[in-house]
């Protein structure tokens, strides 16, 4: 058992005992084969809590200052993240990414580039074009009351809601301008449309 997976085995039971988290849609993830997951982005608790939810091993693609900071960084490379650069089109991360996937694995991106609590998804392109790249589905999942829980010392009831896998293998070409663009939108709609499946009423305050 490596960290990742003892990591797993201690998050699973401490973040349902702390936030009521549960996960739905696990049905969704392909058993085998390379995925990438693309999800909204709003607390810093996204990454756990996806990676402790999400039914299979996730390497994440992460923002290169975190691998800066003492011990977390060795911590996060430890439990399968690599760093990308934001700023720039950082070719040796989606290069890293396309290895992880030819080796059957899963890819995870925040395809925002960073927390937004404002509201609906706002998605990069850069999942979607991983994904067309490698040839394989991208799953899209909504992370819910993430944000809630690191604010309130109650339970918040997070959910890692998966949904169905979207494809882009329509052909061997490189994807337009145009396609990626529709594809982006496709996954943000996804995504904010598995956030409205959540009864989301407001919680009352105590």
């Amino acid at each position: 058992m490596d960290l990742y997976d003892a990591c797993k085995v201690v998050l699973r039971p401490l973040t349902r005992a702390l936030f009521a988290a549960r996960a739905s849609g696990e049905g969704h993830v392909p058993l085998s084969g390379p995925v990438v997951i693309a999800a909204n982005h709003v607390s810093y608790l996204d990454p756990p809590m996806l990676g402790t939810w999400f039914p299979r091993p996730v390497h994440f693609m992460a923002k290169q200052e975190l691998f800066k900071i003492p011990v977390l960084g060795s911590l996060i490379s430890a439990v399968h993240a690599f760093p990308v650069d934001r700023e720039r089109g950082d070719v040796g991360a989606i290069r890293r990414a396309l290895r992880i996937l030819k080796a059957g694995r899963v890819v995870g991106i925040f395809p925002e580039g960073r927390r937004n609590v404002a509201g609906d998804a706002q998605a990069r392109g850069g999942a979607v074009l991983l994904a067309a790249t490698a040839r394989c589905p991208l799953v899209p999942v909504a992370l819910i009351s993430t944000n809630l829980a690191i604010r309130r010392l109650r339970r918040s009831h997070v959910e890692v809601r998966i949904g169905q896998p979207i494809s882009f293998q329509g052909s061997d070409r490189k994807p337009t301008k145009t396609e990626l663009a529709q594809w982006t939108d496709q996954v943000a709609i996804a995504i904010n449309d598995l956030k409205a499946d959540r009864s989301e009423k407001p919680e009352r305050e105590s």
